[in-house]
């Protein structure tokens, strides 16, 4: 390799570690944000509401930061003899067994695909209920009140005794439709609790 072809390949390598690292620092900003401003939504100090975005299947649903724990890569996941399709099975989650859970699939819809994007969303501890949900894609924080309120005849969803875990549904202002989902209502759903056949 002449010196020319040297100075290139110096140069391309030290773009693509620049690119990578600039890479890793927004994404650990972006972490380190997000869990700001999760604490201080658990800690009540938030007064805008917020909520943190998801992409579960095909839909979209926003998760009150107080209900919300880690968020991790969803990495491999142990699967369980005789459960259900929807119960994924167990997913270590800085040092804790936890369930992990396909709504999408739950609710009667397709599975949700297990790509690079997924993450497993932790219940927060405060709901003493230890599990989680696969989500498609983390789509950041979110904010209801600058959304309109849908009836569920304006949207064409279950009714709310199908789905009483979905409080409300919302139309941001590209159109898109969000169901505000209440973990601590998940939790109390006897079918949810019931995860063997």
């Amino acid at each position: 390799m002449n010196q020319s072809s040297s100075e290139t390949a110096t140069t391309t390598l030290k773009v693509a570690k620049s690119d990578s690292g600039a890479r890793r620092t927004r994404l650990r900003e972006f972490q380190t944000q997000l869990m700001a401003r999760m604490q201080a939504a658990q800690s009540g100090s938030q007064i805008a509401v917020s909520q943190l975005g998801v992409m579960i299947g095909r839909s979209r649903y926003l998760v009150d930061l107080r209900e919300a724990g880690e968020i991790v890569s969803a990495g491999s996941m142990t699967k369980v003899p005789l459960t259900k399709d929807w119960y994924l099975g167990l997913a270590n989650v800085r040092g804790n067994l936890t369930s992990v859970i396909d709504l999408s699939r739950f609710e009667g819809n397709e599975s949700t695909l297990q790509e690079s994007s997924c993450r497993i969303v932790a219940f927060a501890s405060g709901l003493a209920f230890n599990s989680g949900l696969l989500v498609s894609q983390v789509l950041g924080l979110r904010d209801s009140g600058k959304m309109e309120q849908q009836s569920s005849t304006e949207v064409g969803s279950l009714a709310p005794t199908q789905r009483p875990w979905v409080v409300a549904q919302y139309r941001d202002s590209d159109g898109n439709v969000w169901s505000e989902l209440s973990l601590s209502l998940l939790v109390q759903d006897q079918e949810f609790l019931h995860v063997g056949l």
